[in-house]
């Protein structure tokens, strides 16, 4: 905890509010024997002097009670609930929240001591993650010139004539895990410039639903693979001012997972409609579903609810949707249930971002 001053003995009135509430109740008190002087002189009865009297101190009772109410507001209450609400922001991933002094240097108590521990702290993890994102960025950057190497001469060895059955195994087993790893490095690069916001939304007038159909189209060999039903339930036209590119990675890592996790003979909907609340685009499938906890955490970085499909992902797509989203005042929630599919619901709120 942060050295406090000598004179700190917790949280304490200042020293002139002590002398002005002494001040105040001596005053008050003489004003109370004067008000007694006073009813005795214009001759009232007892009981009325008893009433005056206690009618008196009910109003001085209330005058301090909220000068004091006040008073803890303003240098107790409003600090602690600044703290709460800087608190919610580091939780949800900003390291540039700076709390100012509550007090004076010769006031200083332990709200002080609080704010200065807690700024520390939030310089701490703010430095953590730096570094952090600094490691995968330059790492990523590193690992991508061998996995194109790998890449290109398992695909040459692909169409080479190498005899042996097995060999043409091995071959597809390097180019499948190459792969996925080059994918991995791609999606961490990609999550790394937008939690650093080096990729700004550059938002342009576009259709929407012509965007939903060519982003489903891409998985039309996939659901007809896997004999899975296509719903699509779009209006005619949408035109939006959005970030098309970013927009295009929602709508691909969504619909790819609903298509993953689908089984054979399944359903997997695509829905737009305008709400009160905005345009509404929901992606819905009929897979495994998730309980509680996994729709809790399936937006995490690498975070992977369904370990039989551990291999067909990294655990950062859903994490890049959020991201995205987040960058363009978009909102997404996922509604699912074990064995009941999963839908999630991407929200474009702002009015100016619909193109009337």
């Amino acid at each position: 905890m942060s050295p406090l001053p000598k004179y700190f003995d917790g949280i304490r009135l200042p020293r002139y509010v002590f002398f002005l509430s002494l001040g105040c109740l001596m005053l008050f008190s003489g004003v109370h024997v004067g008000l007694i002087l006073l009813l005795y002189r214009l001759g009232c009865s007892d009981i009325v002097l008893v009433h005056l009297v206690l009618l008196y101190w009910v109003l001085v009772a209330v005058g301090l009670t909220k000068y004091i109410q006040w008073y803890t507001r303003r240098f107790y209450e409003k600090p602690i609930r600044r703290i709460a609400e800087a608190a919610g922001k580091v939780a949800g991933g900003d390291f540039s929240v700076y709390l100012p002094p509550v007090h004076t240097p010769d006031h200083l108590d332990c709200l002080d001591a609080l704010t200065e521990d807690f700024n520390r702290m939030v310089e701490a993890l703010g430095s953590i993650e730096t570094l952090k994102t600094e490691f995968f960025s330059n790492v990523s950057h590193e690992i991508k010139t061998p996995i194109a190497v790998i890449l290109n001469t398992a695909e040459l060895l692909r169409g080479a004539d190498l005899g042996a059955p097995e060999s043409q195994e091995h071959v597809e087993t390097i180019l499948r895990a190459s792969k996925r790893l080059s994918t991995l490095i791609t999606d961490i690069l990609k999550l790394n410039k937008l939690e650093k916001q080096t990729i700004s939304p550059q938002p342009e007038a576009y259709d929407l639903c012509a965007q939903l159909c060519e982003c489903a189209l891409q998985f039309e060999d996939l659901w007809e693979k896997k004999g899975i039903e296509f719903e699509a339930d779009l209006e005619d036209e949408r035109p939006v001012r959005l970030d098309a590119g970013l927009m295009e990675l929602v709508w691909t890592n969504l619909l790819s997972n609903a298509f993953k996790f689908t089984p054979p003979g399944g359903t997997v909907t695509l829905a737009e409609r305008r709400t009160e609340a905005g345009i509404v685009v929901r992606v819905s499938d009929t897979g495994c579903g998730m309980d509680a906890e996994t729709a809790a955490r399936v937006f995490e970085k690498f975070y992977q609810g369904d370990t039989s499909h551990a291999t067909e992902g990294n655990g950062l797509g859903l994490a890049l949707v959020k991201r995205a989203l987040e960058m363009m005042d978009c909102t997404v929630a996922v509604q699912s249930a074990p064995g009941e599919g999963t839908t999630f619901a991407v929200t474009i709120p702002a009015e100016e971002r619909e193109m009337t």
